[in-house]
């Protein structure tokens, strides 16, 4: 236990450590004997938050389904065909700001860091501000990269379009990484009261309730902006605003020395994954209008979450395997390895091992529970052929067994560079199964309209016709 705090104190929570690494080492199975029940309990006291809080996933693709079947629901997505592509990358925000809150919330937690009145404050208060800086800042960028995606795909620039997507994705960002905060926040200190492993519980709810906060705030504010896009100075003022009140959080965010070290350092991986993430954004984008993808939008977000959130934990755990018996810049005699081979990933007898099999099991099951839900309540608007449910759930395990693998690959990558994996690689591996995940999707309704029909349909990133 001495040495396992040691360790943890090389990792404060402003730089992001790993999950658990001090108070509850024997129930979490870290050790490299704890190779039977004490290596499933995690998995199985993570199970029910996860599938719980999947419901969000879930329920946020109903959302994302109705404005291409009604311009009744929500007319912005028809109009302004740039906001698909923002969803994505908003949505991935959960990966690249939420889920690194939690772990390093988690972290402060387990090491006793908050539990002084005055150090949670200020542990609490940095990690917001910078969440709050962070938010603002790939809002924006996303919505840049979505306009140029789009310019890129044939489509036209509409300066107040611009203007509503701009700010549309600001004012999104920054109020679902307050809530999401803010919640975030709760729980870790809740939990610290109670005496339960907040680790066990916040990574897996940022993940879930993550899809279904942000896409409800971007069509309600989207919504608003475009009804009043006639107004010259609404959105330029929005963005202004934000920009001012950059430098605040800043300061406040500099009261603790190792968030500082994240706002200066820590922008490299945020924003390839957002980039990363837009690329599905393009792909949603240009299916949604094509009758073949019917019941795209209701799937993707599904997909792209339980893929995002189980990769999500297996990377904290090796990430707490590793400060628990490693030093930063060296790995474990067991982990030597920089590049594992998947059967090291899956086959072996080593902890991480077990855990990835034991998140893989969870796939086939809460895929068919999700997919029976969406087939009773919007039975109308998915296929339900037993075919495409085969394919959706090989593309299911294919996303999942990939990012699993990446993840054992790029946590080891990163600890022998002496990089936090929680910060540095759960942005990387949730951008990649937003991409993933969306491309797998597409293959699937590809597929099933080759073996339906004989025909193989048109790509949905075919280029738009010109104008005649």
């Amino acid at each position: 236990m001495g040495r396992s705090r040691q360790l943890s104190s090389c990792s404060p929570c402003g730089v992001g450590g790993g999950l658990g690494r001090t108070e509850i080492p024997s129930r979490r199975g870290v050790g490299v004997e704890g190779r039977g029940l004490g290596a499933l309990w995690p998995q199985v006291d993570r199970a029910s938050p996860r599938r719980a809080g999947g419901g969000g996933d879930f329920h946020g693709g109903l959302r994302r389904l109705r404005p291409s079947q009604g311009r009744e629901h929500w007319p912005v997505f028809t109009e302004m065909k740039d906001l698909l592509t923002l969803v994505p990358p908003l949505v991935g925000l959960k990966g690249n700001l939420e889920m690194t809150l939690a772990s390093r919330l988690s972290t402060a937690a387990n090491t006793g860091q908050i539990d002084d009145p005055r150090e949670q404050y200020r542990v609490v208060s940095s990690n917001l501000a910078l969440v709050q800086v962070q938010a603002a800042v790939v809002g924006l960028l996303a919505a840049v990269a979505a306009l140029l995606l789009g310019l890129a795909s044939g489509q036209g620039l509409d300066v107040v379009e611009a203007q509503v997507l701009c700010a549309s994705s600001v004012l999104t960002a920054s109020l679902a990484a307050c809530a999401l905060g803010t919640l975030m926040v709760c729980i870790v200190v809740g939990a610290r009261k109670l005496g339960v492993n907040p680790d066990n519980i916040a990574t897996p709810i940022a993940a879930s309730l993550g899809d279904l906060i942000t896409l409800s705030l971007l069509a309600v504010v989207s919504s608003f902006f475009y009804r009043h896009r006639d107004s010259q100075y609404l959105t330029p003022l929005v963005c202004v605003g934000f920009a001012a009140l950059t430098p605040a959080c800043v300061l406040i965010a500099k009261q603790n020395p190792p968030v500082v070290r994240i706002l200066k350092f820590g922008w490299f991986p945020i924003v390839l994954a957002m980039l990363v993430s837009s690329l599905g954004g393009l792909i949603l984008n240009k299916t949604l209008s094509q009758p073949q993808f019917r019941g795209m939008a209701v799937f993707a977000p599904i997909m792209c979450g339980v893929g995002g959130n189980l990769v999500a934990i297996q990377t904290s755990r090796i990430s707490t395997h590793l400060h628990l018996w490693g030093t930063p810049g060296v790995l474990p005699l067991w982990m030597k390895k920089c590049w594992p081979s998947p059967c090291s990933t899956f086959c072996s007898s080593e902890i991480n091992a077990t855990s990835a099999r034991v998140l893989l099991v969870l796939v086939v099951p809460g895929h068919l529970a999700f997919f029976s839900i969406v087939s009773l309540l919007e039975s109308q608007s998915v296929p339900s052929e037993r075919t495409f449910v085969l394919l959706y759930l090989l593309a299911g395990l294919v996303q999942v067994t990939v990012l699993l693998h990446l993840a054992d690959v790029a946590v080891r990558l990163a600890w022998r560079r002496a990089l936090d994996p929680d910060d540095h690689c759960i942005p990387y591996l949730t951008g990649l199964g937003d991409l993933l995940g969306t491309g797998l999707l597409a293959l699937c309704f590809l597929a099933h309209g080759l073996l339906r029909t004989g025909v193989w349909p048109s790509s949905p990133l075919d280029p738009a016709p010109g104008p005649s």
